[in-house]
């Protein structure tokens, strides 16, 4: 069983910071953390920031220069620093891990809500 468990969320003013934690529980043997991904509501989820090693992230056009995905393998925690967040950053925010080994499972957490707003 992996439990992934995002924390961080809440209400933030236009030009405001977050930072969103996943930490991951578990039988968490050869399972990495891959990536932020974000949802609203009727629209299909997104990715936002992905991060295969420690220096090679990947990020959505409309959240680069803003956001940082980065990970500490240590603590099986992956984090997302949100700046300058806009009106149209608000969603639910999700984190993503996949084993690296069969039976190549996919873990999702169950999101945590980003809203910003005046």
């Amino acid at each position: 069983q992996v439990e992934l468990v995002e924390s961080g969320g809440g209400l933030v003013q236009p030009g405001g910071s977050l930072r969103l934690s996943c930490a991951a529980s578990g039988y968490i043997t050869n399972v990495n953390l891959m990536g932020w991904y974000r949802q609203t509501s009727g629209k299909e989820r997104e990715l936002v920031a992905t991060i295969t090693s420690p220096a090679i992230t990947n990020y959505a056009e409309s959240v680069e220069g803003r956001f940082t995905i980065s990970r500490d393998n240590t603590k099986n925690i992956m984090y997302l620093q949100m700046n300058s967040l806009k009106l149209e950053d608000t969603a639910v925010y999700y984190c993503k891990g996949a084993r690296t080994s069969w039976p190549f499972n996919d873990y999702w957490g169950k999101g945590t809500l980003v809203t910003v707003s005046s």
